[in-house]
């Protein structure tokens, strides 16, 4: 049985290497996609598929992505879906060539890419577009939108599109649908104990990004807050630099941190929410139809994402369990004592929503976004 797998991965290896060597990169991606590199012929026929679809094509678009192709198991990024749907939406006018596995880069880079048009699109993280039009950086504002619904309610809300859109397309950008991965959580390193309350975050050293919004918010929180570079975030917690951290879920599963965490407790303060971005050049210089083609097959593939959450969620969930990790939900009278502690209601956070909503009224104009329901209903955890 052991020599039978040692023979089948053997093959994958070969046919994966055999139709990348052949420039068929995305085709290899595709077929191991679909699991069919184990068979010589039926990695073969998707090559001829692709290469088909690609010479029948009036227009080719590379879309690069900081994650493997197996990640929207537990993190939903959902890129093989956007090629089928942008290329069948197009009624194959587009050919999508992915990038997936941060061939290209991942985050702030991906978005210089997109927006010098080494590349036609791109998914990187909503902060990554806070450079281009800080009122995005808005969605870090603790319970503005931490809980998937606020923040779909309010990336498709007529307020985000009229305040945010048009300083986004001012830069270069077009946004072709906003991904939901789930908020952000408190994670403990293994040996530490449960934080329920933001009395427990008292000396706690919590790792944190860049971010000063976050940064304030761990304060307020009762934590330390201690800024350590995302590479350097595992070794800081296994060491116990950091006492803590705050990814979603499908994050901490995706990165390798299941073994070293022991609870995680869901507080719903910030969402972890990814954006397809595309060249707004090169998306304008597209027929209309094939323009059209596009933003359906985005949309299409955001209904997808948003069915997907809780599945990704359960799966992340289980592997994390499975090594040990207690996940800890709270009540709405738990959730309120970190609303009270660190929400955006404080004035500690009025200089914020000046700078970057522009007056307390807009403020209140996006506050009044993400409490509305819009049309997309999404799984809160």
């Amino acid at each position: 049985m052991n020599n039978d797998r040692k023979e089948l991965a053997s093959t994958e290896r070969r046919n994966f290497l055999k139709l990348s060597a052949g420039g068929a990169f995305t085709a290899a991606l595709v077929a191991g996609a679909g699991g069919v590199l184990w068979s010589s012929e039926a990695a073969a026929q998707t090559a001829k598929e692709e290469s088909e679809r690609e010479k029948a094509a009036d227009h080719v678009m590379t879309i690069a992505t900081a994650y493997v192709l197996g990640a929207s198991r537990s993190y939903p990024i959902m890129q093989l879906d956007l090629k089928e749907n942008i290329q069948n939406a197009t009624n194959g006018k587009v050919y999508v060539k992915l990038a997936p596995g941060g061939q290209l880069g991942a985050g702030g880079s991906l978005v210089q890419k997109v927006q010098g048009g080494t590349i036609q699109a791109a998914q990187h993280s909503l902060s990554n577009f806070a450079p281009f039009a800080s009122t995005v950086d808005l969605i870090n504002m603790p319970y503005l939108c931490g809980s998937n619904q606020r923040f779909t309610n309010l990336v498709h809300s007529d307020t985000w599109k009229n305040e945010v859109h048009p300083k986004v397309e001012a830069a270069g950008f077009k946004a072709l649908f906003y991904v939901v991965i789930d908020p952000r959580v408190v994670a403990v390193r293994q040996g530490g104990n449960a934080i329920i309350t933001p009395s427990d975050m008292s000396g706690v050293k919590f790792r944190v990004p860049g971010s000063k919004m976050l940064q304030q918010y761990y304060r307020m929180a009762g934590a330390n807050p201690t800024p350590v570079a995302w590479g350097e975030t595992p070794s800081a917690i296994k060491q116990g630099v950091a006492d803590a951290l705050d990814p979603s879920v499908g994050a901490l599963y995706v990165f390798g941190f299941k073994d070293i965490l022991s609870h995680v407790t869901f507080t719903q303060a910030v969402p972890d929410s990814q954006v397809y971005s595309c060249n707004l050049e090169w998306f304008n210089s597209m027929p209309a139809d094939v323009q059209e083609g596009i933003m359906w097959g985005a949309e299409m593939t955001s209904h997808q994402n948003l069915s997907k959450v809780p599945s990704a969620r359960a799966y992340a969930m289980a592997e994390l369990n499975k090594a040990g990790v207690e996940f800890h939900s709270l009540s709405s009278d738990q959730l309120a004592e970190w609303q009270d502690a660190g929400g955006y209601q404080n004035s500690e956070w009025d200089p914020f929503k000046m700078e970057l909503a522009g007056s307390m009224d807009n403020f209140e104009k996006l506050v009044e976004a993400a409490g509305t329901q819009g049309k997309y209903y999404v799984h809160d955890a």
